[in-house]
């Protein structure tokens, strides 16, 4: 996806994935964007990176945002959230020759960790970090009713704990893949899957493609 979008004051825009990598620069206002990789504050003069296969929900600031879609082209996909030295530059570039100005923005990105930090997003860092831990206990543990959890993670994120752990499972098979050397079965091991079959039925969800054709 390529182009300027503009958003209005508090605009929503659901849980959603996109099939490729793209950069998002925020041109003018700003959002909360909750995604597989945490939630974070973007601004005027930040870019946001999207691997492939990601999901995110935004939320929008009461000036709504203009933001400046771009390829993935020469960023790091694991960078996630940064500033850039001259939004309006690669903005002007981007009017002749977009994957020049992704370049360009690649070149000034300076990344920054600032993630939101309310319990959601602890359960969400605990889940990206520890796929296999009880949600039970930890609700337990943060003094939050399992219902009460399970509520508040979907307000924050637009899915349930257990959709967006499977997904960000998911995704690292499909990371895994291209150099994965053993068996599918083994692969699903390795990524918290329970057997071969849970592990195609998730990539195909999230890819339309099964293990075995995305290897190639």
């Amino acid at each position: 996806m390529t182009g300027i979008t503009h958003h209005r004051a508090f605009d929503r825009m659901a849980r959603h994935r996109h099939a490729e990598g793209y950069i998002a620069l925020v041109l003018a206002g700003g959002y909360v964007e909750a995604g597989d990789r945490g939630r974070v504050r973007v601004e005027a003069g930040q870019a946001v990176i999207h691997g492939a296969h990601e999901s995110h929900q935004d939320e929008f600031s009461t000036i709504g945002a203009s933001v400046l879609n771009l390829p993935l082209v020469g960023c790091d996909p694991g960078a996630a959230l940064g500033v850039v030295e001259d939004a309006d530059a690669i903005a002007r570039v981007a009017e002749r020759d977009p994957r020049q100005a992704a370049t360009l923005l690649c070149e000034t990105f300076r990344p920054s960790a600032v993630r939101l930090n309310d319990w959601p997003d602890l359960l969400a860092a605990a889940l990206a970090a520890e796929p296999a831990f009880s949600l039970a206990e930890w609700a337990e543990t943060m003094g939050i009713a399992p219902p009460s959890l399970s509520r508040g993670f979907r307000r924050s994120y637009g899915t349930s704990p257990k959709r967006y752990r499977l997904e960000l499972r998911a995704i690292r098979a499909a990371r895994l893949l291209p150099g994965w050397q053993g068996s599918i079965a083994a692969l699903a091991a390795e990524t918290g899957f329970a057997d071969q079959a849970h592990l195609t039925r998730a990539m195909v969800a999230l890819t339309g493609q099964t293990p075995n054709r995305l290897r190639g």
